[in-house]
């Protein structure tokens, strides 16, 4: 695409803070994904909920990589098991676990624990990786583990519901933990793969994945498909699944690392306003205090950045 020519010490800032609120929106959708778990669980076996996003998705994603004219990439058995592992957390686990525990805690607190993301990532890349704990990410860890448990301990935790709230809260931090074992075997890949037909693979594994098990729940846990849930199904899939995509690989390619792991912190925030505004969920004081919390482990989590030389400055350059 060709673009009117300026300076280009001129164009970089303006192109990095695009991308910065393109990745901000991509995050904002994918926050509405907690508040569409929501009303999905209500009324939709989990499994079924799965397996008919990625239904939806899926050809759309064909249809981008036709018009993009993008090739299958070559995958040997080692990395095709890690591509079916990747399915599995990523595709449906995250998804199976997020409805399960938002149905029992409650789309404000499962939005707050969902924005730990961030800093769970930074812990698996240690654990499991190898990878250095810096006093950023230590701080991070423990900050992101305080506003969950202040959360969890808000007050209301001590009724009758208090079981099934815990339990929900376990269940996001579950999804949260598929999601970054996915982000950790898309890096132990041997061959990497394009981010469009990564994430078309990543519909096709999920649909493969979650229509055995959901044509299996289908005596057991009956679902009303009505148009209000297959109105928020396709929602997920096509905005936050599809749109979130497109948004996020545009403005990762226009902006630094670091201003593109910050975006993430918009993904608690807009779950815990919109379960206010769209369900009516009350926001109370402690889960104010748990975002604060999640908030400042998501800037100290997002790695850090050495300026870049004036002289080579790109653009494009992720």
């Amino acid at each position: 695409m060709s673009v009117p020519f300026e300076p280009l010490a001129s164009r970089e800032p303006r192109e990095s803070v695009k991308g910065q609120w393109l990745c901000s929106l991509a995050m904002g959708l994918v926050g509405s994904t907690v508040v569409a778990s929501q009303l999905i669980g209500q009324s939709v076996e989990p499994f079924l909920a799965t397996a008919l996003r990625h239904a939806a998705a899926l050809p759309v994603f064909l249809l981008l990589m036709h018009r993009a004219g993008a090739r299958w990439p070559r995958v040997g058995w080692r990395d095709g098991v890690l591509l079916l592992l990747q399915a599995a957390a990523g595709s449906v686990g995250y998804m199976v676990l997020l409805i399960e525990g938002v149905r029992r805690c409650g789309a404000a607190d499962a939005g707050i624990v969902a924005g730990t993301l961030p800093a769970v990532s930074a812990l698996v890349s240690v654990l499991f990786l190898g990878e250095r704990p810096g006093w950023r990410l230590a701080v991070s860890v423990v900050l992101a583990t305080g506003g969950v448990m202040v959360v969890a301990a808000a007050p209301g935790a001590a009724d009758a519901a208090a079981p099934q709230r815990w339990l929900g809260i376990a269940l996001v931090l579950a999804a949260i933990g598929c999601e970054a074992l996915f982000i950790l075997a898309n890096k132990r890949l041997a061959n990497p793969v394009p981010a469009l037909a990564m994430s078309t693979l990543m519909s096709a594994g999920g649909l493969v994945l979650s229509a055995v098990p959901a044509a299996l729940m289908i005596y057991t846990s009956p679902s009303v498909l009505d148009a209000r849930a297959l109105g928020v199904i396709a929602y997920y899939a096509w905005v936050p699944t599809v749109g979130g995509f497109l948004l996020w690989y545009a403005g990762s390619a226009r902006t630094s690392g670091t201003r593109a792991s910050l975006a993430t912190a918009w993904l608690p925030v807009s779950a815990l306003l919109l379960s206010a505004l769209w369900l009516g969920e009350p926001i109370r004081l402690a889960q104010w205090a748990g975002l604060g919390c999640v908030l400042l482990a998501v800037v100290l989590a997002a790695p850090s950045a050495k300026p870049p030389r004036r002289q080579r400055l790109d653009p494009h350059a992720a």
